[in-house]
């Protein structure tokens, strides 16, 4: 019996492993999320024994419910509006070409190696991993310090960030119609549940979106940590609310992250700085409970082997870039080129292994069977593809070396020089009420002031008011406190 000491020792060192397995991963220029399922496989395997589907789905959702909302605030209107087009059909049409092609090519060569799989069944398979995984995405293209020629970046991005909701649909659909509920699903009742789903998911998202940045702006709240717990619980009740009134809630909480994102919010550096880390923290704990879950020894059965590197390769060189051509054929702004380079970033990560857990809780027929295969198709993915996002950009001629912050770092580490809040005092302008009459140390600026809840940049000759708000950057902090006493400063907010 483990108490709760043992599992949170147990969870301590996978995550330390985990973060560490990241920092290997980044240096070979390998997938740091293939490296974090590999933890949990090796924990899995002999050493901690875990067998909850309905956990790990559980846990699923709600990482996928910050991962995508985290991807969409860090996603700009600006960047994927000339794409969107582009981006939605890839999203929706493309999921359902990769789900027929890939599910009837399922269904032809399973028979060849002893496995019988009906098509609604070959169906499924396909359809838990139609989609590409944004997790896999964001994590990828926003380490490598890679640009991306015609726009390619964000809108493998928002394709991977909104494609979720269609191959959610389709495998909820198949589960409900292998599960018995066959019976009330007809063809006009199929496409009545998906447009009802993106309709309303989107309709809610958007909402959600804007009432959250209303709440995050009018609330007042004195501990600014505060504000991303409030739009985390925003993020939680957006999912959950549009999943109640039928609607697609990873596509809601997807479209609120853009709104959020896109529109001035109080605290909005904090918050992101909190969700970045929750995110790399669900990430990881998602792809160590899927690690965990698989059983390594019926995943590496022939029959489990052979028809997952199958599917693998036909998904990855057939049925991903037929769709992908096909799809953008009325697109003449993308060159073949680039319509390659997306065909091969059609990336697969947690998602399909989470969407396989579906009908595994459901207790369809060969369900295991359909996880392990999603499984080591995944496995395959992030190999493959995962290991030469950057190569491959390389070798069709769609690289460029992305420009590099030279102050980055000394603005989060090795920046002596501090920021310093105060108010003008009467001494302050006894010399003259402009700021060039104000004595201040060298190296030390007044870079905004606040008067009335208004800001604005001083030059020299800026008129100074009694009570204004001075933001002051110096690195002569001990001459800037003895200047402060002599003007009879005495409340002094100090920040980096």
């Amino acid at each position: 019996m483990i108490n709760a000491e043992h599992f949170l020792l147990i969870g301590a060192i996978l995550l330390f492993v985990a973060v560490m397995a990241g920092k290997v991963a980044y240096r070979f220029n390998a997938p740091a999320l293939l490296l974090f399922l590999a933890v949990g496989l090796f924990f899995g395997y002999d050493i901690l024994s875990f067998n909850s589907p309905e956990l790990t789905q559980f846990i699923g959702m709600l990482a996928l419910c910050i991962i995508l909302f985290s991807g969409g605030m860090d996603t700009k209107f600006s960047e994927i509006r000339p794409i969107m087009a582009e981006g939605i059909t890839l999203a929706t049409a493309g999921v359902l070409m990769t789900a027929l092609l890939l599910g009837t090519f399922v269904y032809f060569v399973s028979p060849l190696i002893g496995v019988e799989l009906s098509f609604p069944l070959s169906l499924l398979l396909a359809s838990t991993i139609s989609s590409t995984d944004s997790a896999s995405v964001f994590s990828i293209l926003r380490t490598r310090r890679q640009g991306l020629k015609e726009n390619l970046r964000p809108l493998l991005e928002l394709e991977s960030g909104s494609n979720d909701p269609m191959a959610y649909i389709l495998v909820i659909l198949l589960v409900r119609m292998l599960g018995g509920e066959g019976e009330d699903i007809s063809v006009g009742s199929t496409i009545l549940m998906f447009v009802v789903q993106m309709a309303v998911g989107a309709f809610a998202g958007y909402l959600f979106g804007r009432l959250s940045v209303w709440v995050m702006n009018k609330i007042n709240i004195d501990n600014a940590s505060l504000y991303s717990v409030l739009l985390l619980a925003c993020v939680f009740f957006t999912f959950s609310f549009t999943s109640l009134i039928n609607g697609n809630g990873y596509l809601a909480v997807y479209i609120a992250g853009l709104i959020v994102g896109n529109n001035k919010m109080a605290n909005k550096r904090t918050v992101n700085t909190f969700f970045d880390g929750i995110t790399w923290l669900f990430q990881i704990v998602m792809f160590l409970m899927l690690g965990l879950l698989v059983n390594l020894d019926k995943a590496i059965r022939p029959s489990v082997l052979i028809l997952a590197l199958m599917a693998g390769t036909f998904l990855t060189l057939v049925a991903r870039p037929l769709a992908t051509f096909v799809c953008l054929a009325p697109f003449r702004k993308l060159s073949t080129k680039a319509r390659l380079y997306i065909s091969w970033v059609g990336l697969r990560g947690a998602v399909p292994i989470i969407f396989a857990t579906y009908p595994w809780v459901a207790e369809i027929e060969n369900a295991e069977l359909i996880f392990n295969v999603v499984f080591v198709m995944t496995i395959i993915s992030l190999i493959a593809q995962g290991t030469t996002v950057s190569s491959m950009a390389n070798v069709l001629g769609l690289a460029y070396a992305e420009k590099e912050s030279k102050f980055g770092d000394a603005l989060q580490d090795k920046m002596k020089s501090a920021f310093t809040e105060i108010a003008v005092t009467e001494q302050m302008l006894s010399s003259g009420n402009t700021l060039n009459k104000v004595a201040l140390p060298d190296n030390t600026l007044v870079v905004m002031v606040c008067r009335d809840g208004d800001y604005f940049v001083p030059k020299g000759g800026a008129e100074l008011h009694i009570s204004d708000k001075l933001l002051i950057l110096s690195d002569r902090n001990d001459e800037l406190a003895d200047q402060y006493k002599e003007y009879g400063v005495e409340d002094i907010i100090s920040f980096k």
